[in-house]
Order: C-alpha cells, then structure tokens, then sequence
C-alpha cells in the first residue's frame, strides 16, 4: 500500500468519524488508567458497568489505596481476572503517591514501571490521556493492520512499529481509535462486514476472498 493510498485510506476512516474516542468511560489520566488496565481480557462494556460506582466512591489514587484489595475487588468482580487486577490497581495506586505525587506519568518507561501496565497500557494513555501519537496494539489493531496489509506482522510489537511507519503524520494521533473502532465493529474476527467496510477496495484480505471465491 503506498503513501498516496494510506492517506486516501485514513481521510476515508476520518471523514466516517472526525472525533474517534475511547469507549471506556473515565474523568481523568488516573481514572483512564485504571479502566484500561481493567479492560485487559476484557470488554470496555463490562469494565464500564463497573467503573462508574468505583470511581463515585474513589476517585483517585489515595482514594483507590484506602479501598484495600478485598474492598476494590468488589467493585470489579463481574470483570476477568479481577483478583489479579485488584492486586495490581493497589499496587499501583501506592507507586503512584510514593514515587509520582499521586499523578499518572506521562513518560512510557515510567508507565510500564506500574504494576498492570504493559507497552499496550501504557501506548493507550499516552495517547488518550495526554494526546501523544502513539498506537496500541490490540486484537483488533493486529487483525485489521495484517488483513488490510496496512502494516502486517508476526507480533504486537512488529505491527506496532509497522503502523507508526505506515500512518501518515497528519493521522497517527487518532489511529488508534480508528482501526480499534474499524476492528471491533466492521473488520470483525470470524464475520468481517466487507460491504460496508469504507477501506475494503484497498483491502488485500477483501481482494484474496474475491480471488478464492472466482477459483471455486
């Protein structure tokens, strides 16, 4: 897929939607924090059935901290891996007064030091929280990045690298959102909605099924 191709690709996913935005539900770089790291093997609609209470009652870290994990973990209980989440989100909680002033850092290394944070949660705050351009790789990303052949990859890491390369400029800093969004609810895993897919002419996935479908 060339330059001119990518651009005319992106312009396309901007103009179906001009303002793509997480769907987690959040208030603040803290709050964003904790939904995501919750959101891991799990869906944004159950992390957001639980969040809204939890964040009512604490709202930020010392807030989180004073919950304890027995407490916090009954907010999150409908969530996967919530005993695990609960541990880490008090871990956390307490790196975060002891060693940032209560804030969430705005640096990766710093971020991927939190207990619960890997290079995706930590990609998915900087860009949502703090507006930097860059792109988290999710099933989604991976699936729609490789089948597109927009930035194909054995790896997260490798189709991570590939878009940052591919994404013109101008459109890095809402990709993200896009192609989680394009993944989610058109280029879907077992059922991909080609014809109501805006890239799908510069698909190769779309042009391989066409390729099969004339040879049977």
């Amino acid at each position: 897929m060339n330059a001119a191709r990518r651009i005319a690709l992106f312009e396309r996913l901007k103009a179906a939607n001009p303002a793509p935005a997480t769907e987690l539900e959040y208030a603040s770089p803290f709050q964003l924090l904790i939904a995501v790291i919750l959101s891991a093997q799990a869906t944004d609609k159950s992390v957001n059935a639980a969040t809204p209470q939890l964040f009512a009652d604490a709202p930020d870290p010392r807030a989180i901290l004073a919950l304890g994990e027995e407490r916090l973990a009954g907010y999150i209980r409908h969530i996967g891996l919530y005993r695990t989440k609960s541990k880490n989100i008090i871990a956390t909680c307490r790196l975060l007064l002891d060693r940032y002033g209560g804030e969430v850092p705005r640096e990766r290394a710093a971020l991927e030091t939190l207990p619960g944070v890997g290079r995706k949660t930590a990609n998915v705050v900087l860009n949502t929280a703090f507006g930097e351009p860059t792109i988290a790789v999710d099933t989604h990303i991976f699936r729609v990045a490789n089948r597109t052949g927009l930035a194909p990859g054995k790896t997260p890491l490798a189709v991570e690298l590939g878009l940052l390369k591919a994404v013109p400029p101008d459109y890095r800093k809402d990709a993200h959102h896009w192609l989680i969004l394009h993944g989610r609810y058109v280029c879907k895993a077992r059922k991909p909605e080609c014809g109501r897919c805006v890239m799908a002419d510069f698909c190769a996935f779309r042009k391989t099924e066409d390729r099969k479908r004339k040879t049977e």
